[in-house]
């Protein structure tokens, strides 16, 4: 059936023929994507901008298939164990495929669950560009049974992009090319690449590493991909195609009503590709060797004779005059020269606050003039725990008209010192950029009580309220502040007092110190309870904390009054009576 309606398209029907099949696929399509009054197909939501370089795009935008799916999914769907035929294969997808995509899925719901990645939708896009790693054709651990390459992104049809991997994962140390079942360029996948099935490597060729990468892929940017808008930027972001946009639709929406599992190698192989004009081959490919050009037979020699009845040797036939290439032209990566600052100031933050600086590079030419639309990669190096705003470790940004990349927003994690964030041109070999960032522990600037009650104890006694405190840092909640208590001797003399109240350890012993306390998420922190010993008088309890905040309270230790209370005096005996005598 695919196959089919892909030679449909290609115009071997007739008008009548192609009106059908245009108002079949229109009745099939999925939800936002409609026709326009020619038949083609459209759709609305956030997109792309149509002049996005195709470097900046998970596969380079290389060539995919466009084989349609079927109109109706099978009803029921076929049990395991149902034998392969030709609709329960197209329907089908591979076990081992099937399974790494909703692993992968799995692993986004809990990692990115504002993602809302459905598995279906990698299907779609695995389906469209491998055919579901050529039908299923991988190992037990998911490991393509050979590699899957595009075609080389060398301009000639396609997208110029020149090798960014010294051959590493495509073979080819001239050009990039598409790589493995989720079809990865190699810049891409640098970054983009994970590790789906723990055996410790990041491998384009194996399709859990592969589809774990799509996902993170399509679940950056904070899109959330059950609605219309980021779903369809999500798409058009791994491959800037409208065509490319509608057809993943269709098979999204195809898998959403129904598809089953089926063994690995017996999937249908794609028969249409969007590069069929350009020749490309639907078979693996591998790069290969420029074919040895022949050499030219010498002419031979005619024998004597002819009609003036002498010999004449014709002239040999020149050979045909060759047009040397076209120099290509340059693309802006190509005019690139070297990294500027672009102002970044200095970049510190608290530990688990955002960086208020970001880092911004200006891409230049040797002349120094700024080059637009050239994709800067921002790398964070070192052992830290930030990252950027979209939770990655990489990001990578288009220059704008000036020339100008901005790296979203550094988040600092829990661990403090240095790391660095290493700014390069991707697809160009110059230097590039280090920018030291800097994590300080958290701190707080005031520390205020949360009651005002005196603070009172008989000697031997506890004391009836724990002191509580609550942190700030410039008027905001400061949380997970380190902090220490300790009873001091005077105001003047912070060291150790021994002698007073005190706290009790796990074994129930006086101690005068406690560390190791942080304050909670709304920045309080509340001591364990006080006690008193047979010492009476006034004493002191200084809390500090990271940051310099510092306060003291003072506690008082006084035995209880045991005096009886004051009663009425009597009148003195012999007293005159200060009221009158009776008969008076």
């Amino acid at each position: 059936m695919a196959a089919q309606f892909g030679r449909l398209r290609k115009g071997a029907v007739n008008t009548t023929v192609a009106a059908v099949v245009v108002a079949a696929l229109a009745a099939s399509q999925a939800p936002g994507v409609t026709t326009d009054d020619a038949g083609r197909k459209v759709t609305t939501g956030t997109q792309p901008s149509p002049d996005t370089p195709a470097e900046n795009s998970a596969t380079g935008n290389s060539p995919y298939y466009t084989d349609l799916p079927p109109l109706k999914s099978p009803n029921p769907s076929p049990t395991t164990g149902t034998p392969v035929t030709q609709g329960t294969s197209e329907a089908g997808i591979p076990a081992t495929v099937l399974d790494a995509y909703k692993k992968a899925a799995n692993a986004l719901q809990e990692s990115k669950p504002g993602c809302n990645l459905p598995w279906e939708l990698l299907a779609a896009i695995g389906k469209v560009e491998s055919g579901q790693a050529r039908g299923g054709r991988v190992d037990a651990n998911g490991n393509t049974l050979s590699k899957i390459l595009g075609p080389q992104l060398n301009g000639n049809g396609f997208a110029s992009i020149s090798d960014t991997d010294g051959g590493a994962y495509d073979g080819d140390s001239s050009y990039d090319r598409a790589v493995g079942p989720m079809q990865f360029i190699p810049s891409t996948w640098e970054w983009a690449g994970r590790d789906g099935n723990g055996d410790g490597k990041k491998d384009p060729n194996n399709v859990y590493d592969a589809a774990l990468a799509a996902g993170h892929y399509l679940c950056r940017f904070g899109w959330d991909l059950s609605t219309k808008g980021d779903l369809d930027s999500a798409i058009l972001s791994y491959n800037n195609s409208q065509d490319y946009l509608n057809l993943v639709l269709r098979w999204l929406e195809y898998y959403r009503k129904g598809t089953h599992e089926i063994p690995d190698g017996t999937g249908t192989l794609p028969s249409d590709r969007s590069d069929d004009t350009a020749g490309a081959s639907p078979t693996p490919t591998t790069p290969g060797s420029p074919a040895t050009p022949t050499t030219p037979s010498s002419p031979s020699t005619p024998k004597p004779g002819g009609g003036d009845g002498g010999s004449t040797s014709p002239k040999p036939t020149p050979p045909p005059s060759t047009t040397p290439p076209a120099t290509p032209t340059p693309t802006p990566t190509d005019t690139v020269h070297h990294l500027e600052d672009a102002g970044t100031a200095k970049l510190s933050a608290m530990a688990g606050d955002a960086f208020t600086e970001k880092i911004t590079a200006r891409a230049e030419t040797k002349a120094g003039k700024a080059v637009p639309k050239v994709r800067i990669r921002f790398a964070i190096i070192g052992a830290t725990d930030a990252a950027f705003s979209t939770g990655e470790k990489y990001a990578t940004v288009l220059t704008n008209s000036i020339g100008e990349a901005v790296a979203p927003a550094l988040k600092a994690g829990e661990n403090t010192g240095e790391f660095v964030v290493r700014t390069t041109v991707v697809g160009r070999t110059v230097s590039g950029l280090d920018y030291t960032a800097t994590v300080t522990e958290r701190a707080a600037d005031t520390l205020a009580r949360t009651g005002e009650d005196a603070l009172t104890c008989t000697p031997g006694g506890e004391f009836a309220d724990q002191v509580e405190v609550k942190a700030t840092y410039k008027g905001a909640v400061a949380d997970k502040v380190a902090a220490t208590a300790t009873l001091i001797k005077s105001a003047d003399d912070a060291t150790e007092n021994d002698k007073g109240p005190y706290f009790k350890d796990a074994d129930g012993k006086p101690v005068r110190t406690l560390t190791g306390l942080t304050t909670d998420a709304k920045g309080l922190l509340k001591l364990p309870k006080l006690y008193a010993d047979d010492t009476t008088g006034t004493f002191l309890l200084r809390i500090n904390t990271a940051g310099g905040a510092t306060l003291t309270v003072e506690l008082k230790v006084a035995a209880a009054d045991t005096s009886p209370s004051p009663t009425p005096s009597e009148p003195a005996s012999g007293t005159d009576s200060a009221s009158p005598s009776p008969g008076a």
